[in-house]
Formats: C-alpha cells, structure tokens, sequence
C-alpha cells in the first residue's frame, strides 16, 4: 500500500548549476556552482489511476511541476516527476538540472547501500556521492602514509567518509525499517542522510525513484533484484578449492602447483593476470593491455590449459576496457576509429597509475562487436575458465563519444555496459556452466550482468577503511544494494612505499577469504616485495588447510548461491539480516555466511583472540565444538583456527 503520509508530505526543490570535474588516474575531483535552488509551493493533491498526484508550483514564475505517486500491481511504488504543463521533459531539462526530493524518515532507522562502501556500513549521518571512480589511488595512498610517518598516526585510522569514491556507486539505498529507495537515474546525485528524520536525494536529471516495503529482509531482496536483476550460476568447479595467482609462464605455474599439492593444497584454477604480456612500470609488476597470448612469456600455453584443466584445475585470465599504445591491437582500433575521442578528435589517451593508455569507445557497435571478439576468440577460445574484467570506472566526462552521447551520463554506466559484453561474449559461447568472470566498477545494470564481484585494489595493511577490515562493509553494503556474490584478493593488492605485505596479513586473509563464495590469492602490484602463498612451509600448511576448509563447503555454498540467484538473497549476509537486535544493525566486523554460518576474521595485527558479537541463537565453534550462546564473548582465534560459528543442529561441516 502507498504509505500516503511519506509521500504526501514530500518536498520538492528545482534549479540550475554547472558541473566541473577533474580527473586523476581514475580519481574525480568535484566541484559545482549551484546557479539557482528554489523550493516549490505545494498546490493540491489529486487522484489518479493507481495512486495521486501532487501538485506544485514554481514561487518566482507559478510555473506549474507535478509529482506522481503510483503503485502498480505488484505493490512497487513509483515516484515521478513530471514535466510542467505545455512543456516536454526535455523543455524542463533545459530550464532546471538540478532536482532535490525530501521525504521525512524514522531518525532510529539505520541506511545501508548506496553501491559499495568501505569505512562505512550504516549510512545514518553521512552523505554519499553516487558517481563510480576509482577507490584506491595513489595520491590518498600517500597522503595516508605520509600522515602515518609524520604525524604518529597509526594505519587504521579511517578518512572522513564524505571524502571517499568507490568504484561501484549505485543509486539504491535500503532502511533497517525494511523498505529500498532506488533511483532510475545515470549522472552524478548525491544522498543525503544526515538529518536525522530527512532523507534528501539530489539528482541532476529528472527524478524517477521506486520503492517497495518489506515483512522480512530476505523478502526485500527478492523485491530489489526483482527490479535490478540477480546474478547468475556459478561454475561447479569454483568450490573446488583456491583459484592460486601465478604469473611469469607455464614452469612457474607448474612448480607452484605441485609444490602446493605436496602439501595438501586443493587447487581449483590459476589466475595468471599477465597470460597476454607484461610491463615493469615504478608502481610494480603490471599487465600489458593487450588481449593476446603472449606466447614467448607463456609459452606453450594452449596445451597446458587442456593438461590442467584435465588435472581439475582451470586457468583464468584478466582483461580492462584499455588497450596499450604500444602493441598491435591498438593500431587496429585506432585505425579503425574504434577509440574513445578528445575534443580534438584524438584518442583519448587515460594516464591509469604511470602509464597512458587508449579506451575503446562501446558505443560504437562496431568496435563493441571487436572487443567483445577478442574477449570470445582470444580467451573463451584459448581454454580460459574465466577472468578478472577490471575497471570501467575511468570514462572522462569530457571525452567525445561515437554516438554523440554525453560523457557525463553515461559515465556511471560504462561498467555496467562493461559487464554487459563479458556476459555476452559467455553467452554466445554457450559457455555459462564452464565460464565466469568477475569485476570490481557498477552501477545500476551491473547488478543483472555482472557474474560476481570482487571488492577492487585493497591496500596490503590492516587499515579500516583500505585493508583487510575493509572488505567487509564493501561486501555487506552490495549485498544490501542487490548484489550478493562477491570475494576479495586475499592478501590484497595495493604494495606502495614502506607498506608491504606481511606473513601474518596473508594469513589471516586467507582464513577469511575461505569463508566466502570465491577463494583467490593475489601476488600483488610488487610481488617481489610481498609475502606470497608458498614463501615457507607455514604458508603452503595454512593454504592447504583454508583450501580444504572452502571445498568442504562446497554444497553449501552452491545452496547459497541457488538462494542468490532464484530470490536475491545475498550469500554473505549482514547479521541482522536475520536477528533483529540492536547491536546486528551496525556490527561491520563480521557477516553471516549464509542462515547457518557467523564468521568474525581476525582483522587487527598481532591479535590471537577477538570480541565476537553472538546473536541470540545457539551456536557452535567450527574448530572447538565449544557451544555459545548469544552475547559478546572473547573468542581464541590462534592462526589456522579463525572465529567461525555454525548454528548449533545445521548440517554444516568444514
């Protein structure tokens, strides 16, 4: 039922402004002049088929503006407005491109969403921008150790949130009250929730907003994805065990792989990012952008993939929407026209961490069709199992498009169009039971394309806000926005400066990432810096051990995933997604696996034990057998025996 009191009582603001971004490797700097803000008179309410319409006028002008509010038959709520009378929509655009709707809200309520965010889970007091950038670069990375070395302050220390971008920004938001808002916008907008009893979306385009209550939160999102789309199945072999990074050719692979073997590692897949070449740049050991099979590194590599594959264990790649300017693939695209153009009619060139490099333009169908070939002969044909599809974050606003489209509308759903191709390519392959991918850039639209996510280029630390702990609320927060499946590289990324990767972050990532639908290690930018997963008999025992630990779950993680993909049901879930205590609803520190599973990783450095929130159930140490009940208890958590619960009677095992 339309909650008439909310939406009566909404209050509407139009005007006018100009937008200047700046752009540094993938990072937006925002600025904006607001021209013109005003607030319109409510006229009268009237009725109409399937709901009311509100109507408005404008102080200065007595324009008139109109807002309808409708339910359609299975109880959704669409909220629109309208254009004012005797003018099209695109008259109105023309006049105002700045919209702000205000609704009054619970102040006790707490706001989850918004895409993916980092230091933050609860949204409650903070404003988001919904514009996709790259999340980690490397001015803040400086800044942030430069703050650690000059002024004592220690690596967990969290940025102000207003401050922070993410690469998966959606404008989707959902209430612990049990109801999603979602808006079917594409250019920058920003949610306001920091008043306490009013919410305010500013959009820059015309507003058409949907929102739908709820009994349950599992209900909820079977109602969000039924709007935005779900994931797909995932391969059956993906449970098998961990999907290990190697790079440098098929010996090193085939070294890696029995010398974790020898120890009892079950190995699923190999994760070779540089199968088409690579470059040595000041940031590290870096791919090169160009999608073929750089057969003097990988020499051989087609037979190997069948070999492997016959072993149980697939190979996977890893492609971008760039092309290096240096190989032989961007003189076809740049010949062919099938860049992305400056104002001067030029490639555009995108400098990504110390390197330009070209973006082929898919608005082109042309080019489309050529990229999204390469991605099918090139590596679905080559025997890839699946790969990383990075980026789509970095379309500059002031680039010049194919189709004569604005940069800066379709900026935020050039990862989603970006997902759209890798699904296709599967697709026309007939691939899907054999083949997935993974990005970490979205928007609305990624949500139906995109097969699983990965929380994107964490910093090698234990800092809230870039590191281990981090991965947490960016998993809780898509879960919350629509997207259940999603992983993260254990042991992260990101190696600058004095931060490198320690024994014990390695660790204590794996054990977390065991628990998740994907378990995949990562080598890192410098992987001649960072500990790796077979540096010493430690390691290769903890990597069997997670290894066997993920593949014992294997029919329960299938089992989520089937949940996921049949009713929008994330499958690491926030904790009061099923309890309804106080302290569930802004817990960041642990996630359900599922109905049956808590897990609580250790995420600060040197710590052998850690608090664990319970909720009130019974439960089950998965390595102790020790039963608990609900409550805050101090949990042993030496390495190699994480804090990780099952509901006590759930035929659950690892």
């Amino acid at each position: 039922m339309i909650n008439e009191e909310v939406w009566k009582n909404i209050e509407l603001a139009v005007g006018s402004g100009e937008n200047n971004f700046t752009m540094s490797r993938g990072s937006f700097k925002y600025k904006q002049k607001i021209k013109e803000k005003t607030f319109l008179n409510k006229v009268n309410s009237e009725d109409i088929e399937g709901g009311f319409r509100l109507n408005f006028s404008h102080p200065k002008t007595n324009e008139p503006f109109s807002v309808d509010v409708t339910e359609d038959e299975n109880g959704r709520i669409k909220v629109m407005m309208l254009s004012a009378m005797g003018k099209t929509l695109k008259d109105v655009t023309e006049s105002y491109n700045r919209f702000w709707i205000s609704f009054k809200t619970n102040p006790k309520e707490h706001i989850y969403g918004c895409g993916e965010t980092y230091s933050k889970f609860d949204l409650k007091g903070e404003k988001v921008r919904i514009f996709v950038a790259e999340h980690q670069n490397a001015n803040r990375i400086g800044k942030k150790l430069i703050k650690w070395k000059f002024l004592g302050k220690k690596p967990n220390d969290v940025k102000k949130f207003s401050s922070y971008e993410s690469y998966y920004a959606q404008p989707t938001f959902t209430s612990s009250d049990k109801y999603y808002v979602h808006a079917d916008i594409n250019r920058y907008s920003e949610f306001d929730f920091s008043q306490p009893e009013k919410i305010t979306l500013y959009t820059q385009e015309p507003p058409v907003f949907y929102f739908e209550k709820a009994e349950s939160f599992t209900e909820l999102s079977k109602k969000l994805t039924g709007l935005l789309g779900r994931q797909r199945a995932l391969p059956d072999w993906i449970f098998d065990g961990a999907i290990l990074a190697v790079q440098k050719g098929c010996d090193t692979i085939d070294a890696k792989i029995k010398k974790a073997e020898a120890e009892g590692t079950k190995v699923c897949g190999i994760w070779s990012q540089d199968w088409c070449g690579c470059r040595e740049t000041g940031f590290g050991y870096q791919v090169m952008w160009n999608w073929e099979w750089d057969q003097e590194l990988y020499k051989g590599l087609d037979k190997k993939i069948p070999e492997w594959k016959e072993k149980g264990i697939r190979f996977l790649g890893y492609i971008n929407p760039f092309i290096a300017l240096e190989k032989d693939l961007y003189k076809v695209a740049s010949e062919k026209g099938y860049c992305v153009k400056d104002k001067e009619g030029k490639d555009y060139q995108v400098t990504i961490t110390t390197f330009p490099a070209a973006m082929v333009d898919f608005t082109n169908p042309e080019a489309y069709r050529w990229y999204k070939n390469l991605i099918k002969e090139n590596m679905i044909g080559l025997g890839m199992g699946g790969w990383m599809a990075d980026f789509g974050e970095y379309l500059p606003v002031d680039a010049v498009l194919y189709s004569g489209e604005d940069p800066e509308k379709l900026h935020n759903q050039w990862p989603a169009i970006w997902a759209k191709m890798n699904r296709e390519a599967i697709d026309e392959c007939n691939a899907a039971d054999e083949v997935f991918f993974f990005t970490r850039a979205g928007h609305t639209n990624t949500v139906k394309y995109s097969t699983m996510m990965w929380t994107g280029d964490q910093h090698v630390d234990w800092s809230l806000d870039d590191g281990l702990p981090s991965t947490i609320p960016a998993t809780l927060s898509l879960a919350m926005s629509g997207f259940g499946i999603t992983h993260s590289d254990a042991g992260g990324y990101t190696t600058v400066m004095q931060m490198t990767r320690s024994k014990e972050l390695l660790l204590r990532w794996e054990e977390m990432c065991a628990f998740t639908p994907l378990y995949r290690t990562h080598e890192g930018n410098q992987p001649t810096r960072d500990v790796q997963f077979d540096d010493d008999k430690e390691l290769l025992e903890q990597l069997a051990r997670t290894s066997k630990w993920h593949a014992n779950l294997k029919e329960y993680l299938k089992g989520l995933i089937e949940e996921e993909t049949e009713n929008g049901t994330p499958v690491m879930r926030p904790l009061f997604y099923h309890y309804d205590e106080e302290k569930a609803y802004t817990e960041m520190t642990e996630y359900l696996l599922g109905r049956d599973m808590l897990v609580a990783p250790v995420y600060v450095e040197g710590a052998v034990s850690r608090d664990v929130y319970l909720p009130e159930d019974n439960w089950v140490h998965a390595f102790t057998g020790k039963e608990y009940k609900g409550g805050v208890h101090k949990v042993d958590a030496p390495v190699g025996q994480p804090a990780v619960f099952v509901r006590k009677g759930a035929e659950v095992s690892i």
